[in-house]
Protein backbone atom coordinates (compact mmCIF):
# COMPACT_ATOMS: atom_id res chain seq x y z
CA UNK A 1 0.00 0.00 0.00
CA UNK A 2 3.28 2.47 -1.12
CA UNK A 3 1.71 5.69 -2.14
CA UNK A 4 2.24 7.52 -4.95
CA UNK A 5 3.25 10.77 -5.98
CA UNK A 6 1.35 12.43 -8.73
CA UNK A 7 1.39 15.63 -9.82
CA UNK A 8 0.20 18.68 -8.08
CA UNK A 9 -1.86 20.69 -5.67
CA UNK A 10 -5.34 20.08 -5.70
CA UNK A 11 -8.27 21.88 -5.40
CA UNK A 12 -11.40 20.41 -3.66
CA UNK A 13 -13.53 20.87 -6.77
CA UNK A 14 -11.29 19.77 -9.01
CA UNK A 15 -8.26 17.40 -7.98
CA UNK A 16 -4.87 17.39 -9.51
CA UNK A 17 -4.47 13.49 -9.56
CA UNK A 18 -4.51 12.63 -13.89
CA UNK A 19 -5.69 9.11 -13.89
CA UNK A 20 -4.50 8.83 -17.76
CA UNK A 21 -2.46 5.71 -17.84
CA UNK A 22 1.07 5.13 -18.98
CA UNK A 23 1.56 3.64 -22.37
CA UNK A 24 1.36 -0.29 -21.60
CA UNK A 25 0.31 -2.83 -23.75
CA UNK A 26 -3.28 -3.67 -22.98
CA UNK A 27 -3.82 -6.87 -20.79
CA UNK A 28 -5.88 -9.42 -21.85
CA UNK A 29 -10.26 -9.52 -21.71
CA UNK A 30 -9.95 -11.80 -19.12
CA UNK A 31 -7.51 -10.06 -16.32
CA UNK A 32 -9.77 -7.03 -17.71
CA UNK A 33 -12.46 -8.44 -16.14
CA UNK A 34 -11.15 -10.41 -13.12
CA UNK A 35 -9.51 -6.81 -11.90
CA UNK A 36 -12.84 -5.51 -12.24
CA UNK A 37 -14.78 -8.22 -10.17
CA UNK A 38 -11.64 -7.75 -7.51
CA UNK A 39 -12.05 -4.23 -7.86
CA UNK A 40 -16.08 -4.32 -7.36
CA UNK A 41 -14.97 -5.46 -3.31
CA UNK A 42 -14.07 -1.67 -2.52
CA UNK A 43 -18.43 -0.75 -3.93
CA UNK A 44 -19.23 -4.03 -1.58
CA UNK A 45 -17.47 -2.56 1.52
CA UNK A 46 -18.26 0.99 1.08
CA UNK A 47 -21.85 1.06 0.23
CA UNK A 48 -23.27 -2.64 0.57
CA UNK A 49 -21.97 -3.10 4.01
CA UNK A 50 -20.94 -0.28 5.92
CA UNK A 51 -24.22 2.01 4.33
CA UNK A 52 -26.66 -0.60 3.42
CA UNK A 53 -26.35 -2.95 5.81
CA UNK A 54 -27.49 -0.72 8.70
CA UNK A 55 -31.47 -1.63 6.97
CA UNK A 56 -31.19 -4.44 8.28
CA UNK A 57 -29.80 -3.40 11.69
CA UNK A 58 -32.25 -0.53 11.70
CA UNK A 59 -35.81 -2.52 13.03
CA UNK A 60 -33.38 -4.46 16.23
CA UNK A 61 -31.98 -1.32 17.05
CA UNK A 62 -35.07 0.97 16.99
CA UNK A 63 -36.67 -1.50 19.18
CA UNK A 64 -33.78 -2.38 21.76
CA UNK A 65 -32.70 1.40 22.57
CA UNK A 66 -36.35 2.76 22.13
CA UNK A 67 -35.47 5.37 19.15
CA UNK A 68 -37.81 7.06 16.82
CA UNK A 69 -37.91 6.95 12.95
CA UNK A 70 -36.66 10.08 12.75
CA UNK A 71 -33.44 9.34 15.23
CA UNK A 72 -33.24 6.03 13.85
CA UNK A 73 -33.06 8.14 10.08
CA UNK A 74 -30.23 10.54 11.25
CA UNK A 75 -28.10 7.77 11.85
CA UNK A 76 -27.52 7.25 7.90
CA UNK A 77 -27.61 11.34 7.65
CA UNK A 78 -24.67 11.21 9.98
CA UNK A 79 -23.27 8.36 7.53
CA UNK A 80 -24.21 11.03 4.48
CA UNK A 81 -22.58 13.65 6.27
CA UNK A 82 -19.29 11.68 6.80
CA UNK A 83 -19.52 10.54 3.41
CA UNK A 84 -19.39 14.02 2.49
CA UNK A 85 -16.68 15.19 4.68
CA UNK A 86 -14.88 11.96 3.02
CA UNK A 87 -15.97 13.55 -0.39
CA UNK A 88 -13.91 16.74 -0.22
CA UNK A 89 -11.66 15.76 1.72
CA UNK A 90 -10.79 12.71 -1.29
CA UNK A 91 -9.08 15.11 -4.09
CA UNK A 92 -6.23 16.66 -1.60
CA UNK A 93 -5.27 12.29 -1.03
CA UNK A 94 -5.59 11.75 -4.01
CA UNK A 95 -3.54 13.81 -4.95
CA UNK A 96 -0.85 12.71 -2.27
CA UNK A 97 -1.11 9.60 -1.74
CA UNK A 98 -3.14 7.80 -5.47
CA UNK A 99 -5.82 6.20 -5.97
CA UNK A 100 -4.39 2.57 -4.94
CA UNK A 101 -3.87 3.59 -1.47
CA UNK A 102 -6.65 5.99 -0.29
CA UNK A 103 -8.98 2.70 -1.66
CA UNK A 104 -6.95 0.30 0.66
CA UNK A 105 -6.43 2.45 3.54
CA UNK A 106 -10.34 3.73 3.13
CA UNK A 107 -11.12 -0.11 3.22
CA UNK A 108 -9.14 -0.79 6.55
CA UNK A 109 -10.80 2.63 7.94
CA UNK A 110 -13.96 1.31 7.44
CA UNK A 111 -13.71 -2.09 9.04
CA UNK A 112 -12.64 -0.29 12.31
CA UNK A 113 -15.63 2.10 12.51
CA UNK A 114 -17.80 -0.66 11.56
CA UNK A 115 -16.16 -2.67 14.23
CA UNK A 116 -16.67 0.33 16.77
CA UNK A 117 -20.58 0.39 15.97
CA UNK A 118 -21.05 -2.99 18.37
CA UNK A 119 -19.54 -1.35 21.44
CA UNK A 120 -21.79 1.75 21.94
CA UNK A 121 -25.54 1.89 22.90
CA UNK A 122 -25.33 5.46 23.44
CA UNK A 123 -26.82 7.57 20.28
CA UNK A 124 -24.58 10.24 19.97
CA UNK A 125 -21.13 7.71 19.77
CA UNK A 126 -23.38 5.54 17.13
CA UNK A 127 -23.73 8.85 15.04
CA UNK A 128 -19.70 10.03 15.64
CA UNK A 129 -19.42 5.91 14.45
CA UNK A 130 -21.29 6.40 11.39
CA UNK A 131 -20.30 9.39 10.37
CA UNK A 132 -16.50 8.03 10.84
CA UNK A 133 -17.82 5.50 8.54
CA UNK A 134 -18.88 7.82 5.82
CA UNK A 135 -15.77 9.49 6.09
CA UNK A 136 -14.47 6.26 4.91
CA UNK A 137 -16.58 4.86 2.75
CA UNK A 138 -16.31 8.38 0.59
CA UNK A 139 -12.29 7.23 0.11
CA UNK A 140 -13.06 4.10 -0.75
CA UNK A 141 -16.21 4.73 -3.32
CA UNK A 142 -14.80 7.65 -5.42
CA UNK A 143 -10.58 5.96 -5.20
CA UNK A 144 -12.06 2.98 -6.56
CA UNK A 145 -14.62 5.11 -9.26
CA UNK A 146 -11.08 6.47 -9.99
CA UNK A 147 -9.55 3.22 -10.55
CA UNK A 148 -12.28 1.71 -12.50
CA UNK A 149 -12.66 4.69 -14.99
CA UNK A 150 -8.75 4.12 -15.56
CA UNK A 151 -9.69 0.45 -15.76
CA UNK A 152 -12.24 0.87 -18.71
CA UNK A 153 -9.56 3.48 -20.50
CA UNK A 154 -7.49 0.00 -20.99
CA UNK A 155 -10.76 -1.29 -23.46
CA UNK A 156 -13.03 1.63 -24.20
CA UNK A 157 -15.57 -0.85 -25.86
CA UNK A 158 -16.13 -2.54 -22.86
CA UNK A 159 -16.42 0.70 -20.09
CA UNK A 160 -19.70 0.67 -19.78
CA UNK A 161 -19.42 -3.00 -19.10
CA UNK A 162 -16.35 -2.46 -16.64
CA UNK A 163 -18.02 0.51 -14.47
CA UNK A 164 -21.08 -1.48 -14.13
CA UNK A 165 -18.91 -4.29 -12.52
CA UNK A 166 -17.37 -1.93 -10.25
CA UNK A 167 -20.82 -0.71 -8.70
CA UNK A 168 -22.12 -3.49 -9.11
CA UNK A 169 -20.16 -4.92 -5.97
CA UNK A 170 -22.40 -3.26 -3.69
CA UNK A 171 -24.48 -5.73 -4.49
CA UNK A 172 -22.08 -8.59 -3.34
CA UNK A 173 -22.14 -6.43 -0.05
CA UNK A 174 -25.93 -6.73 0.07
CA UNK A 175 -26.18 -9.94 -0.76
CA UNK A 176 -23.66 -10.67 2.38
CA UNK A 177 -25.28 -8.46 4.76
CA UNK A 178 -28.83 -9.78 3.74
CA UNK A 179 -27.48 -13.84 4.47
CA UNK A 180 -24.95 -12.95 7.47
CA UNK A 181 -27.09 -10.09 9.68
CA UNK A 182 -29.92 -12.21 10.29
CA UNK A 183 -27.98 -15.53 10.53
CA UNK A 184 -26.28 -13.57 13.44
CA UNK A 185 -29.02 -12.07 14.85
CA UNK A 186 -30.41 -15.46 15.86
CA UNK A 187 -27.65 -16.85 16.57
CA UNK A 188 -27.08 -14.41 19.91
CA UNK A 189 -30.80 -13.18 19.92
CA UNK A 190 -30.48 -14.21 24.03
CA UNK A 191 -27.99 -11.81 24.43
CA UNK A 192 -28.30 -8.47 25.22
CA UNK A 193 -27.97 -5.93 22.38
CA UNK A 194 -27.79 -8.93 19.98
CA UNK A 195 -27.16 -6.48 17.22
CA UNK A 196 -23.63 -5.30 18.26
CA UNK A 197 -22.40 -8.69 17.12
CA UNK A 198 -23.92 -8.23 13.51
CA UNK A 199 -22.09 -5.34 13.76
CA UNK A 200 -18.78 -6.97 14.47
CA UNK A 201 -19.52 -10.21 11.83
CA UNK A 202 -19.79 -6.91 9.47
CA UNK A 203 -16.56 -5.24 10.16
CA UNK A 204 -15.00 -8.98 9.09
CA UNK A 205 -16.78 -8.95 5.83
CA UNK A 206 -14.98 -5.56 5.19
CA UNK A 207 -11.73 -6.68 6.28
CA UNK A 208 -11.71 -9.53 4.32
CA UNK A 209 -12.83 -7.46 1.18
CA UNK A 210 -10.04 -5.37 1.87
CA UNK A 211 -7.23 -8.21 1.38
CA UNK A 212 -8.86 -8.98 -1.93
CA UNK A 213 -8.23 -5.25 -2.97
CA UNK A 214 -4.85 -5.77 -2.88
CA UNK A 215 -4.68 -7.30 -6.32
CA UNK A 216 -6.57 -4.97 -8.55
CA UNK A 217 -5.61 -1.97 -6.32
CA UNK A 218 -1.58 -2.98 -6.82
CA UNK A 219 -2.07 -3.41 -10.57
CA UNK A 220 -3.52 -0.30 -11.23
CA UNK A 221 -0.86 1.77 -8.82
CA UNK A 222 1.24 1.23 -11.59
CA UNK A 223 -0.60 3.64 -14.33
CA UNK A 224 -0.80 6.43 -11.72
CA UNK A 225 0.87 9.19 -14.11
CA UNK A 226 4.15 10.72 -12.79
CA UNK A 227 4.73 14.01 -11.47
CA UNK A 228 4.77 16.84 -13.60
CA UNK A 229 5.69 20.26 -13.45
CA UNK A 230 2.25 22.30 -12.61
CA UNK A 231 3.26 25.80 -12.20
CA UNK A 232 4.80 26.39 -15.46
CA UNK A 233 1.99 28.66 -17.13
CA UNK A 234 0.09 26.67 -20.10
CA UNK A 235 1.28 23.24 -18.27
CA UNK A 236 -1.14 20.21 -19.28
CA UNK A 237 -2.28 20.57 -15.14
CA UNK A 238 -2.95 24.50 -15.63
CA UNK A 239 -5.41 23.70 -18.73
CA UNK A 240 -7.24 20.96 -16.67
CA UNK A 241 -7.78 23.36 -13.98
CA UNK A 242 -8.94 26.03 -16.29
CA UNK A 243 -11.12 23.69 -17.88
CA UNK A 244 -12.47 22.67 -14.83
CA UNK A 245 -13.17 26.00 -13.72
CA UNK A 246 -15.06 26.56 -16.89
CA UNK A 247 -16.83 23.19 -17.30
CA UNK A 248 -18.59 22.51 -13.33
CA UNK A 249 -22.10 25.19 -14.69
CA UNK A 250 -21.90 23.59 -18.03
CA UNK A 251 -23.40 19.92 -16.19
CA UNK A 252 -25.16 21.66 -13.39
CA UNK A 253 -28.77 20.04 -14.61
CA UNK A 254 -27.27 16.65 -14.09
CA UNK A 255 -25.51 17.76 -10.89
CA UNK A 256 -28.90 18.77 -9.62
CA UNK A 257 -30.88 15.60 -10.85
CA UNK A 258 -27.93 13.67 -9.19
CA UNK A 259 -28.65 15.27 -5.58
CA UNK A 260 -32.12 14.70 -6.41
CA UNK A 261 -31.25 10.62 -6.39
CA UNK A 262 -29.60 10.89 -3.13
CA UNK A 263 -32.36 12.53 -1.42
CA UNK A 264 -34.75 9.75 -3.02
CA UNK A 265 -32.80 6.51 -3.02
CA UNK A 266 -31.44 6.66 0.58
CA UNK A 267 -35.06 7.01 1.80
CA UNK A 268 -35.82 3.30 0.48
CA UNK A 269 -32.69 1.95 1.32
CA UNK A 270 -33.03 3.47 5.19
CA UNK A 271 -36.58 1.93 5.90
CA UNK A 272 -38.14 -0.01 3.31
CA UNK A 273 -36.76 -3.16 5.83
CA UNK A 274 -38.26 -1.50 8.77
CA UNK A 275 -41.80 -0.93 6.62
CA UNK A 276 -41.80 -4.62 5.72
CA UNK A 277 -41.32 -5.61 9.24
CA UNK A 278 -44.12 -3.42 10.05
CA UNK A 279 -46.28 -5.11 7.54
CA UNK A 280 -45.49 -8.02 9.21
CA UNK A 281 -42.93 -9.97 7.13
CA UNK A 282 -40.85 -12.83 8.15
CA UNK A 283 -37.11 -12.69 9.05
CA UNK A 284 -37.06 -15.04 5.39
CA UNK A 285 -38.85 -12.94 3.94
CA UNK A 286 -36.81 -10.01 4.77
CA UNK A 287 -33.44 -12.38 3.81
CA UNK A 288 -35.28 -13.28 0.84
CA UNK A 289 -36.25 -9.80 -0.60
CA UNK A 290 -32.70 -8.17 0.37
CA UNK A 291 -30.81 -10.68 -1.19
CA UNK A 292 -32.72 -10.42 -4.17
CA UNK A 293 -32.51 -6.53 -4.61
CA UNK A 294 -28.66 -7.22 -4.32
CA UNK A 295 -28.51 -10.09 -6.75
CA UNK A 296 -30.39 -7.40 -9.25
CA UNK A 297 -27.36 -4.75 -7.97
CA UNK A 298 -24.81 -7.24 -9.59
CA UNK A 299 -26.80 -7.85 -12.51
CA UNK A 300 -27.33 -4.68 -13.48
CA UNK A 301 -23.74 -3.84 -15.00
CA UNK A 302 -25.32 -6.18 -17.89
CA UNK A 303 -28.50 -4.57 -18.24
CA UNK A 304 -27.44 -0.84 -18.53
CA UNK A 305 -23.68 -1.41 -20.22
CA UNK A 306 -25.14 -0.45 -24.03
CA UNK A 307 -26.97 2.53 -22.33
CA UNK A 308 -24.12 3.96 -20.27
CA UNK A 309 -21.60 3.52 -23.40
CA UNK A 310 -24.22 5.52 -25.72
CA UNK A 311 -25.74 8.14 -23.28
CA UNK A 312 -23.33 11.02 -23.85
CA UNK A 313 -25.75 13.66 -21.95
CA UNK A 314 -28.38 13.48 -18.82
CA UNK A 315 -30.80 10.89 -20.89
CA UNK A 316 -29.36 7.60 -18.59
CA UNK A 317 -29.41 9.71 -15.44
CA UNK A 318 -32.85 10.49 -16.54
CA UNK A 319 -33.98 7.23 -17.18
CA UNK A 320 -33.00 5.57 -14.54
CA UNK A 321 -34.03 8.19 -11.95
CA UNK A 322 -37.70 7.75 -13.35
CA UNK A 323 -37.20 3.59 -13.25
CA UNK A 324 -36.15 4.17 -9.34
CA UNK A 325 -39.01 6.34 -8.36
CA UNK A 326 -41.36 3.66 -10.17
CA UNK A 327 -39.55 0.69 -7.81
CA UNK A 328 -39.76 3.10 -4.24
CA UNK A 329 -43.36 3.70 -4.81
CA UNK A 330 -44.97 0.49 -5.34
CA UNK A 331 -45.06 -0.70 -1.65
CA UNK A 332 -46.32 2.62 -0.64
CA UNK A 333 -49.82 1.59 -2.40
CA UNK A 334 -49.86 -2.32 -1.95
CA UNK A 335 -47.91 -4.95 0.64
CA UNK A 336 -48.60 -7.75 -1.83
CA UNK A 337 -45.75 -9.60 -1.67
CA UNK A 338 -45.65 -10.07 -5.25
CA UNK A 339 -45.16 -6.36 -5.70
CA UNK A 340 -43.05 -5.49 -3.12
CA UNK A 341 -40.63 -8.29 -4.62
CA UNK A 342 -40.95 -6.81 -7.75
CA UNK A 343 -40.10 -3.45 -6.06
CA UNK A 344 -36.62 -5.06 -4.61
CA UNK A 345 -35.79 -6.41 -8.16
CA UNK A 346 -36.11 -3.18 -10.28
CA UNK A 347 -35.01 -1.06 -7.47
CA UNK A 348 -31.95 -3.29 -7.67
CA UNK A 349 -31.63 -3.64 -11.07
CA UNK A 350 -31.25 0.38 -11.32
CA UNK A 351 -30.07 2.19 -8.31
CA UNK A 352 -26.14 1.90 -8.49
CA UNK A 353 -26.67 2.10 -12.27
CA UNK A 354 -27.30 5.65 -11.86
CA UNK A 355 -24.16 5.84 -9.73
CA UNK A 356 -22.11 4.55 -13.11
CA UNK A 357 -24.19 6.83 -15.33
CA UNK A 358 -22.53 9.63 -13.67
CA UNK A 359 -19.22 8.43 -14.17
CA UNK A 360 -19.88 7.67 -18.01
CA UNK A 361 -21.01 11.35 -18.25
CA UNK A 362 -17.52 12.17 -17.08
CA UNK A 363 -15.50 9.69 -19.12
CA UNK A 364 -17.79 11.28 -22.22
CA UNK A 365 -17.60 14.67 -21.37
CA UNK A 366 -14.61 15.47 -19.44
CA UNK A 367 -10.77 14.86 -20.38
CA UNK A 368 -8.83 11.95 -18.61
CA UNK A 369 -6.72 14.18 -16.08
CA UNK A 370 -10.43 16.00 -14.94
CA UNK A 371 -12.16 12.60 -14.43
CA UNK A 372 -10.96 12.37 -10.59
CA UNK A 373 -12.66 15.86 -9.99
CA UNK A 374 -15.69 15.34 -11.97
CA UNK A 375 -16.38 12.45 -10.15
CA UNK A 376 -15.64 13.87 -6.94
CA UNK A 377 -18.05 16.60 -7.92
CA UNK A 378 -21.02 14.16 -8.36
CA UNK A 379 -20.34 12.69 -5.38
CA UNK A 380 -19.89 16.04 -3.36
CA UNK A 381 -24.01 16.28 -4.40
CA UNK A 382 -25.07 12.88 -3.67
CA UNK A 383 -23.65 12.89 -0.54
CA UNK A 384 -25.75 16.47 0.21
CA UNK A 385 -28.43 14.72 -0.77
CA UNK A 386 -27.98 11.76 1.07
CA UNK A 387 -28.17 14.11 4.01
CA UNK A 388 -31.35 15.58 3.61
CA UNK A 389 -33.43 12.12 3.02
CA UNK A 390 -33.27 9.87 5.76
CA UNK A 391 -33.65 12.12 8.49
CA UNK A 392 -36.94 13.93 5.89
CA UNK A 393 -38.17 10.39 5.50
CA UNK A 394 -38.00 9.34 9.01
CA UNK A 395 -39.64 12.52 10.17
CA UNK A 396 -42.23 12.09 8.06
CA UNK A 397 -42.78 8.56 8.50
CA UNK A 398 -43.42 9.72 12.30
CA UNK A 399 -45.94 11.40 11.60
CA UNK A 400 -49.52 10.89 9.80
CA UNK A 401 -49.12 7.98 7.19
CA UNK A 402 -45.81 6.46 8.47
CA UNK A 403 -43.09 5.16 6.40
CA UNK A 404 -45.45 4.91 2.88
CA UNK A 405 -46.25 8.09 2.79
CA UNK A 406 -42.03 9.31 3.88
CA UNK A 407 -41.40 6.38 0.23
CA UNK A 408 -43.96 8.59 -0.99
CA UNK A 409 -41.37 11.56 -0.77
CA UNK A 410 -38.74 9.54 -1.95
CA UNK A 411 -40.01 8.35 -5.14
CA UNK A 412 -41.09 12.02 -5.84
CA UNK A 413 -37.60 13.86 -5.11
CA UNK A 414 -36.24 11.16 -8.00
CA UNK A 415 -38.62 11.77 -10.34
CA UNK A 416 -38.34 15.37 -10.34
CA UNK A 417 -34.40 14.42 -10.52
CA UNK A 418 -35.34 12.45 -13.70
CA UNK A 419 -36.85 16.10 -15.09
CA UNK A 420 -34.05 18.07 -14.26
CA UNK A 421 -31.82 15.24 -16.05
CA UNK A 422 -33.85 15.43 -19.00
CA UNK A 423 -32.00 19.22 -19.56
CA UNK A 424 -28.56 17.78 -19.40
CA UNK A 425 -27.17 17.84 -22.67
CA UNK A 426 -23.58 17.29 -23.72
CA UNK A 427 -20.82 19.19 -23.52
CA UNK A 428 -19.84 19.56 -26.71
CA UNK A 429 -23.16 21.01 -27.98
CA UNK A 430 -23.33 23.28 -24.50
Amino acid sequence: MSPSKPASTARAAAPAESITERPSPEPPTHVVLARALALSLGAAVSLGVTRFAYALLLPPMRADLGWSYALAGSMNTANALGYLLGALLTPRLLARWGAAALLLWGSVAASVFMGLSGFFTDATLLLVQRLLAGVASAFVFIAGGVLAARLGSLQPRRAGLLLGLYYGGTGLGIVASALLVPLVLDAVRAQPHAWAWAWWALALVCAAATVGLRWPAKALHDQEQPKADSSRPGSAEDANRRAGRMAWRHFAAALAGYSLFGVGYIGYMTFVIALLRERGASGGEVTLFYALLGVAVMASSRIWAGLLDRARGGGALALLNALLGLATVLPVFTGAWPVVLASGLLFGAVFLSVVASTTAFVRHNLPPAQWAGGISAFTIVFAAGQIVGPTIVGWIADGPGGLARGLGFSAGALWLGALLATRQRPLAQV
